[in-house]
């Protein structure tokens, strides 16, 4: 957008804005005209974000001066003597102007002034920090992210109080000017993918971003039809500061409540917080007994519905798997209608009143399902396997990699189904090499196994004790390797 300078003349610049802001049509512009020390005066800000009581405060301090208290250079000595308000900015393009009145703040203009003072009263709307839905904890804080960016970086603030935190502000959108936060340790991260991150999203050239984050997420990851997440998703602030101590930075999005993580891998998406508030070999046993959930979230029905169909492949002391009568519909086919069933309940809550949310999953669960089995559409293995499957789901700690497994299993059961034994082999090998083609800002999605480092994939394994994890991720080249560092740490920029 090009550049227009103040002309000076407080009923032309005002004018514009005026015009540019719908005043008259948007009753949510308010434009306050009035005099201060005989000089002609304006204020214009969005009724929404703004602090009643700081605008009367300052108008109080600023309508009460006198010519000598101002002249010669009323805007300047209105600026540095008489707003006793903080956050007080000057700008002297009419565009950045509206710009910054849509974004909060409220601008003061002066008749004969071609420039004009910003001054920051914004107070949105925000709810107070809560424990978020999909990661809970039994021992931990329990405050969360919320819609509002400003609020989020202080909750992280808050956990790392290193000078070498920055906080980098970019807007995006031409329409939606949405504004996007950048958080790294400058004396950690690795400058080359901090670069990239930010060369990434400065090149979203778009009109709106109503989605938020995820619409982010599109646009840097460029993965458009990989179904597994190249950031991780978290709402809890104890998450984010963590990831960012290990060289990662971290992505807010004003108006959503969820924190990005890049880059990541495959495993960050199996680790949950719950690990690390528990002793070691609580922590440790959790851990496993998620992995073995996740890995039934993708192989498990496969497996059976192909030991089903081949009763050969089975030694004579698991005769027992599959089921003695297959009833009306095909194994394949059952399994198919069942997750389209349990996806169909898993939709559904989702648009369900809470109250209400529970009663549904009953319903779906015991009174559609044991109808189902009598009436003989599904055989009871079919349930239970498809239960475990679900369960395995719902145990992933990232929301979008469980959808994403959800996915692959859908396509090694089709494989499974008609292709049989090949299918099943050839499903599993076309999803290990997608992971391996995947790669979040340049790093492999599948370190520490590929390529190998047997002490990171040791330490994702088996929960280490925190006294014994000295060093940072080897993969993200961090700048700072050591997590015991003997000098202090500065904020140094270089």
């Amino acid at each position: 957008m090009e550049e227009r300078k103040l002309s000076g003349k407080l009923k032309d610049d005002l004018g514009f804005i005026k015009e540019k802001l719908g005043v008259g049509i948007s009753f949510d512009v308010i434009v306050r005209e009035f005099k201060i020390a005989g000089k002609k005066a304006a204020l214009v800000f969005i009724d929404a974000f703004a602090n009643g009581e700081n605008i009367t405060l300052i108008m109080q301090n600023i309508v009460k001066l006198k010519r000598e208290d101002i002249y010669p250079h009323p805007l300047q000595k209105i600026h540095q003597q008489h707003l006793p308000y903080m956050e007080v900015d000057i700008a002297d393009d009419l565009n950045e102007i509206i710009d910054h009145i849509l974004a909060g703040p409220m601008a003061l203009l002066l008749d004969g002034e071609t420039k004009v003072i910003i001054i920051d009263v914004r107070e949105y709307p925000v709810r107070q920090p809560e424990e978020p839905e999909l990661e809970r904890i039994t021992r931990g804080s329990r405050d969360g992210f919320v819609e509002t960016s400003i609020f989020n970086i202080g909750l992280v603030r808050r956990r790392i109080r290193d000078p070498g935190l920055r906080v980098e502000h970019l807007t995006v959108g031409a329409r939606s000017k949405t504004d996007i936060a950048l958080l790294y340790i400058n004396d950690v991260a690795d400058p080359g993918i901090i670069d990239e991150i930010r060369k990434r999203i400065k090149d979203i050239k778009i009109d709106a971003l109503p989605m938020a984050e995820k619409s982010v997420e599109e646009f840097i990851a460029k993965g458009y039809y990989n179904p597994y997440p190249q950031v991780r998703y978290t709402e809890r602030p104890d998450i984010a500061a963590a990831h960012l101590v290990e060289g990662h930075a971290v992505i807010f999005v004003d108006t959503s409540p969820a924190a990005m993580i890049a880059p990541v891998t495959f495993f960050h998406h199996v680790q949950h917080a719950e690990e690390y508030r528990q002793n070691v070999p609580s922590g440790i046993y959790m851990r496993w007994v998620r992995f073995i959930g996740i890995s039934f979230s993708v192989i498990l029905s496969s497996i059976w519905l192909l030991l089903s169909m081949n009763k050969d492949l089975l030694p004579p002391f698991l005769d027992f798997i599959g089921p003695k009568e297959v009833g009306n519909i095909p194994l394949f086919i059952q399994l198919i209608m069942a997750n389209f069933g349990i996806d169909l309940i898993r939709i559904a809550s989702i648009h369900t009143p809470s109250s209400l949310a529970t009663a549904l999953g009953l319903i779906g669960a015991l009174l559609i399902g044991q109808i189902a089995v009598e009436v003989g559409v599904f055989t009871p293995e079919v349930l239970m396997y498809i239960s475990l499957v679900t369960i395995g789901v719902f145990s992933t700690p990232s929301w979008e990699f469980g959808l994403a497994n959800r996915f692959s299993h859908l396509l090694l059961l089709l494989a499974t189904g008609l292709l049989g034994v090949w299918g099943f082999f050839g499903g599993l090998l076309a999803i290990f090499i997608l992971l391996l083609r995947t790669k979040s800002f340049g790093v492999p999605y599948l370190w520490p196994l590929i390529p190998l480092n047997v002490s990171a994939l040791t330490d994702i394994l088996v929960r280490k004790p925190f006294p014994v994890k000295r060093l940072r991720p080897s993969i993200l080249h961090t700048r700072d390797s050591d997590r015991f560092p003997a000098k202090e740490t500065g904020g140094d920029d270089e």
